[in-house]
């Protein structure tokens, strides 16, 4: 396989780095390159400025505000903004729900809400996860009960691990309408719920990192209008799948893997471990290894998105990514961490540390190693959102044994 880009593909690729280094604020940058929190306010800030160019939304069509482009320019785009310090596009409005109101939504549902997702005045929480739910998600227990003038839904339950429902004032949800289907996925319905309705109470979840980006979200009788329903009834199981698709994917984050292995590099050096030889060894063997890795998961996804490639498994293409990605990620933390050692121990407040770095009389810690604990805390999530990583090794081997 040549893995060299076309004239065009460099062209492209340029033309984004070029977008990154001149249109990123240099405060945003610097916190995504020290890896500290971000507010939702730096995420706004440069998704509106992606949305004025028309590269906010890479993944729709142009009908509906998206670039046109190519899955090989969509991968250039995200690896680029990445190794330029720009922060991912996390919003579920952009990444997830639009790609399935586009596919299922009526007219009216892309009317009122597509325009609202691009112009970031509308965030969208994920309802998937339950307590007991969360790779077995056909398991979930959250009921929607039409009332009997057919015009609302009641529901009740609770979700959790509800990525920045801080930040979010609606919510799109896998809910149970038929308890008594065959098959738990047939009785399965897919919801747009608004987060202010009476009986809807959102609660941050503390993390080990110190961050509380995911909540918990109970129902308590929260009526939904009929309109809200994405889909037929009791076919949410089928929007459901189409968008975990669409978040598998972008989960292996090779341009993070490249950005955290450059980082690497950098912290290396600037620890002075040159200072002995056998440390030095067995570092540079095992970022060299990182980067074998990273060039094999590379070249599995550009194959993967090369013209007319067919996989005689493609329903597992993006499970094997999101498997391999995430673990690789996760190593290169772990390898930050023993690079860093006791350094990385303070990551309380950011402000509070920059503070004592202004004070300190001896020599402080540096901002490049504050954040790498919680870095590496926060990167254990990886391989479980998403679907596990070993529900999705159970689906990729029978997938692969169903084909021979």
């Amino acid at each position: 396989m040549k893995l060299a880009f076309s004239a065009a593909d460099e062209a492209f690729r340029q033309a984004v780095r070029s977008f990154v280094r001149e249109q990123l604020p240099g405060d945003i940058r610097c916190k995504v390159e020290l890896g500290l929190r971000l507010e939702q306010a730096d995420y706004v800030t440069w998704f509106n400025r992606l949305e004025a160019r028309g590269w906010l939304t890479p993944g729709w069509p142009p009908e509906h505000g998206g670039p046109g482009w190519t899955h090989l320019q969509r991968f250039i785009f995200d690896e680029e903004c990445l190794l330029g310090g720009a922060p991912r596009i996390i919003a579920s409005g952009i990444q997830m729900l639009g790609p399935v109101l586009i596919a299922f939504g009526t007219p009216e549902q892309k009317a009122r809400y597509l325009p609202d997702i691009r112009a970031s005045r509308t965030w969208w929480a994920q309802g998937f996860s339950e307590p007991g739910s969360g790779s077995d998600l056909a398991s979930l227990r959250t009921t929607a009960v039409l009332e009997p003038d057919g015009r609302h839904f009641v529901v009740n339950g609770h979700k959790v691990w509800t990525s920045y429902a801080q930040w979010c004032s609606m919510m799109f949800a896998l809910v149970r309408t038929d308890p008594n289907a065959a098959k738990p996925q047939e009785g399965i319905s897919f919801l747009l719920i608004d987060m202010t309705s009476p009986g809807l109470t959102v609660r941050p979840i503390r993390m080990l990192e110190g961050g509380s980006d995911l909540n918990e979200c109970f129902l308590d009788n929260v009526r939904v209008p009929v309109e809200n329903l994405v889909g037929e009834l009791n076919q949410g199981w089928t929007c459901g799948k189409y968008l975990l698709g669409h978040e598998r994917t972008g989960i292996a984050g090779i341009g993070s893997c490249k950005q955290q292995l450059a980082r690497a590099r950098q912290l290396a050096g600037q620890q002075g471990l040159g200072e002995d030889a056998l440390l030095r060894a067995l570092l540079q063997a095992r970022l060299a290894q990182f980067e074998i890795e990273l060039v094999a998961l590379e070249a599995t996804a550009l194959r993967l998105l090369a013209p007319g490639q067919r996989s005689r498994v493609p329903q597992v293409e993006a499970s094997m990514l999101k498997v391999r990605g995430t673990e690789l990620r996760q190593a290169i933390y772990e390898t930050l961490l023993d690079i860093a050692g006791p350094d990385a121990l303070p990551f309380s407040a950011e402000a509070q540390f920059l503070e004592q770095l202004d004070a300190a009389d001896d020599a402080p810690v540096t901002p490049e190693l504050a954040s790498v604990a919680a870095n590496c805390l926060d990167a254990r999530k990886l391989s479980i959102y998403g679907g596990s990583n070993e529900v999705q090794r159970n689906l990729i081997a029978q997938a692969v044994l169903a084909a021979h």
